[in-house]
């Protein structure tokens, strides 16, 4: 269960690096229009916000990461730092799914919950 937990948890790293890379890099980009439906004035005026969203989520990239790392070295306190760090993905998640989109819940909250979960019914 808990090799589960950190795949899954590794998951959500992954993908707040990549929320990282399209906000703070990708944002006024081809691909970053296309990725948040929206013209290059509308990224023009929101780019800075968008550093700062992207900025947010790779600090719960790297905390996640960093639990991962704990919980394999089997630090007394890596439930605690995993533990945290998904949960604030969560409430990330359920926030923007509440007021911007349903998809937010999906790809964000969802699979953290699930790593949650797992690590908590690991042994």
């Amino acid at each position: 269960m808990l090799l589960a937990a950190r795949i899954v948890a590794a998951i959500v790293a992954l993908l707040h690096v990549q929320f990282l890379v399209l906000e703070m890099f990708l944002w006024e980009k081809p691909f970053g229009l296309r990725a948040f439906r929206q013209s290059a004035e509308q990224a023009a005026r929101t780019a800075l916000l968008a550093k700062n969203q992207g900025l947010y989520n790779g600090i719960l990239a790297a905390g996640i990461v960093w639990g991962i790392a704990l919980s394999i070295q089997r630090a007394p306190h890596a439930r605690e730092v995993l533990t945290f760090f998904l949960a604030a993905v969560v409430v990330a998640g359920v926030y923007g799914g509440a007021t911007v989109s349903r998809s937010i819940f999906v790809v964000q909250a969802a699979p953290a919950t699930v790593a949650l979960v797992l690590l908590w019914l690991a042994p």
